[in-house]
């Protein structure tokens, strides 16, 4: 199949596999085209131009699932945290204070009634007072009840990443989970009405490029509001510690295609893609990215607690967001 076969098909919505394979492998000036294509159809879903802000608290590093491209959870961590309702309820009224209008509660998978109390009381507590404030959650596989409660607390949107939907994939990076179960959480979250968030890896050890093209293909077909792809990156206190990092043109052709197949949901361009390669960031945005994250929520004393990929993670602040906002030729009037 040639290039130019290629972008034709994706320009008029022919997702079959064999396309979705070649297109992931595109390199060079064949991919800067594919990019094109996302970003016309960026801006024709979003003819504003305008990017997303959203700062980010990370509640608590407790989390029982104990995956294995994570570090938290890992043998080495040194202690654990949980921030009380009275410290997350502080944390976002200064984000909303700063101008911050979307705030994203990250935790591990903490089921802990105690714990989703506090953040109920949090979220409650905080919509009573500013009504204009979306608070996005990503706290994991939780019951079903749970999710309701902080729904009713004011919560609208959710990230549950499935990280891979090959099911062998899944089970060997996440073996205290199932796709099942993690696709039945999707389905209750939609039911209740959450916005949601879902999306992969790339560069998982022993995954396929006809993966990849099986991820796109399910994240395609899910009730989703956000897409997103997060680049592997060997977490030092994991059990992958020592496996090789993800493939950045993967990642970004991923990020291309999944804007080209889903056009009006929202997508970040991730901290991950920065400390991987040059001006990664920046990349994420031409491939289609309209979603920025700043790490100016979580106590300073707590971030290193909170590895995820590395101890030593990139933290973009509001200069850095600017600049490759301004050079993507888009906008936001949310970076003050």
């Amino acid at each position: 199949m040639t290039t130019g076969h290629i972008i034709s098909s994706l320009r008029q919505n022919e997702f079959t596999d064999a396309v979705l394979t070649e297109a992931l492998e595109l390199t060079g000036e064949t991919q800067l085209q594919l990019f094109e294509l996302a970003q016309q159809a960026r801006h024709i879903a979003f003819p504003d131009d305008e990017v997303q802000v959203r700062s980010v608290i990370e509640i608590s590093n407790v989390c029982r699932q104990k995956c294995r491209y994570c570090a938290i959870g890992g043998k080495e961590q040194k202690f654990n945290y949980t921030l009380d309702s009275n410290a997350i309820s502080l944390l976002m009224e200064y984000l909303y204070n700063k101008g911050r209008r979307n705030i994203l509660l990250q935790s591990g998978e903490n089921v802990n009634d105690a714990f989703i109390n506090d953040v109920v009381d949090a979220i409650d507590f905080v919509k009573q007072h500013h009504d204009d404030l979306r608070i996005i959650l990503c706290m994991g596989d939780l019951s079903e009840s749970q999710y309701q409660r902080l729904f009713n607390a004011g919560a609208t949107d959710y990230i549950l990443k499935f990280e891979a939907s090959n099911r062998d994939l899944f089970s060997y990076c996440k073996p205290n989970d199932s796709l099942e179960n993690r696709l039945e959480c999707i389905k209750q979250l939609h039911k209740i009405g959450y916005r949601i968030g879902s999306g992969n890896i790339v560069g998982l050890p022993k995954q396929t490029l006809n993966d990849l093209v099986t991820d796109l293909q399910l994240i395609h077909e899910l009730p989703l509001s956000m897409n997103s792809t997060t680049i592997f990156i060997p977490a030092e206190n994991s059990a992958f510690a020592n496996e090789p990092a993800g493939n950045p043109i993967h990642t970004l052709n991923m990020m291309a295609l999944m804007r080209i197949m889903n056009p009006n949901r929202l997508m970040p361009t991730t901290s991950s893609l920065e400390k991987m390669i040059p001006d990664g960031q920046y990349l994420g945005l031409q491939a289609g990215a309209n979603t920025v994250t700043i790490h100016d929520g979580t106590p300073e004393e707590l971030q290193q607690f909170f590895p995820i990929y590395s101890a030593k993670r990139i933290r973009p602040q509001i200069e850095h967001f600017k600049d490759i906002l301004e050079r993507a030729n888009l906008k936001t009037d949310k970076l003050s």
